[in-house]
């Protein structure tokens, strides 16, 4: 069969499903390869994966899982090649590739998210490309509608798609930011996160195979690019967020140390060897998830290392590292060296990082994925900045930028 000769009525529920949403009211499921999507493996492993990793050690509603959010992009999706005026510039093959890719985009993240890919061999969009084209569940039914949906879905989270697709799943204002800003924000009990997403998709219009947005709708966009750069300073970059997320990581050094090392772990850690060894199928790296990692870290306090044994107990009792602005490497040195003195070892009881967030990227008008494009009244299509001062103002402010050294607490006062 002709891929593009693919008819989406011949797949069909015989009766939708629908998901009530705090975000969306309802999520609707109408076709049999999406159903079935949603019920593999790989996609049930995300209820059992915060969509925020430790930010509900702040915001303790913050509670929802990545699951909830791979539906929500799905229905945006879904919503968007829809409307009367999108929907004539995509084949049913195209959207089925891009309903599935919105549903499938986060397929690939570990536990605790973001916080786990810094022991990762490779990043999550990289290991949900191979669970789209590798041995799974996800494969399987990708492959039993047609032998080159599973390449063709992983192209659009590789960005090597048609333009319009890529645009819906990731570029500056895709359904996947919108989705987690408007999600993050409820569960975080939250308004930074808020914007009128009902009208950005009421004046969104297709030209030259491209996705674009009516004059009329700049001052929606405007508030969706604020939204964002308020969650990430109030919310993703809280810096006991960025505290939890460090202790994570320690942990997981040390982990990886000692076995290389060839520390003997009381601990049975199957489930983390091919993660040690650097070398993971599919199925090893699905067999993780957050309640895998929680029993580990359980288990780690009766190790015989003292290291591994006092961060696990840290990091579960929420004995967080504290905090303060880095103003020098100097610095950084200091606070180092007083940690090693008082039997802290600063590998793994020092950490540092830079939060920097730029909430609009202008780019050469070329590169029309990546560029918010306005559709004037007269025809014309020019950047977004062109026609929002908001956004110029943005583009041409000193950045802001972050930066923090953690440690515990038993050194505070003396730095």
């Amino acid at each position: 069969m002709n891929k593009h000769e693919l008819k989406l009525e011949d797949y069909l529920l015989f009766d939708n499903k629908v998901f009530r949403d705090a975000i969306h009211g309802y999520i609707r499921v109408e076709l049999l390869p999406i159903w079935n999507l949603i019920n593999t493996g790989e996609m049930q492993r995300l209820r059992r994966i915060k969509q925020l990793g430790g930010t509900s050690m702040v915001f303790q509603s913050a509670e929802h899982s990545r699951f909830t959010h791979s539906l929500g992009v799905y229905e945006i999706v879904r919503q968007i090649i829809s409307l009367d005026q999108v929907k004539d510039h995509l084949d049913d093959y195209e959207k089925l590739c891009v309903m599935c890719a919105g549903l499938l985009h986060d397929v690939g993240h570990g536990p605790f998210s973001h916080s786990f890919e810094s022991v990762m061999p490779c990043s999550h969009e990289e290991m949900s490309v191979r669970i789209i084209l590798e041995d799974s569940e996800v494969h399987d039914v990708l492959a039993s509608v047609h032998e080159d949906l599973p390449q063709d879905v992983a192209a659009i989270i590789q960005k090597k798609a048609r333009p319009l697709l890529v645009q819906l799943v990731s570029s500056q204002l895709d359904c996947d930011r919108m989705d987690y800003l408007l999600r993050d924000s409820y569960c975080c009990g939250v308004t930074y996160g808020n914007f009128d997403m009902s009208r950005i998709l009421r004046t969104m219009r297709i030209k030259d195979g491209h996705m674009v947005i009516k004059a009329s709708g700049v001052q929606a966009i405007e508030d969706y690019i604020l939204a964002r750069y308020h969650m990430y300073w109030q919310v993703y970059y809280h810096p006991v967020c960025r505290s939890y997320e460090h202790l994570l990581q320690s942990i997981l050094t040390r982990v990886k140390d000692l076995y290389d090392s060839g520390y003997v772990f009381f601990s049975d850690i199957s489930l983390l060897k091919p993660l040690l060894e650097d070398h993971m199928s599919v199925s090893d790296y699905v067999a993780l998830d957050e309640s895998v990692m929680m029993y580990y870290f359980r288990v780690f306090m009766q190790e015989d290392d003292a290291i591994l044994k006092d961060l696990s107990e840290r990091f579960l009792k929420r004995h967080l590292l504290k905090y303060k602005t880095l103003e020098s490497p100097e610095a950084l040195t200091r606070i180092q060296r007083i940690s090693d003195a008082h039997g802290f070892d600063h590998r793994y009881y020092v950490t540092s990082d830079y939060a920097k967030n730029v909430p609009y990227k202008h780019y050469d008008i070329s590169n029309q994925t990546a560029e918010i494009e306005i559709l004037k009244e007269d025809g014309q299509i020019v950047s977004l900045p062109e026609t929002s001062e908001i956004v110029q103002a943005i583009i041409h402010a000193k950045e802001k930028e972050d930066a923090k050294v953690f440690f515990v607490k038993e050194i505070k006062n003396e730095i």
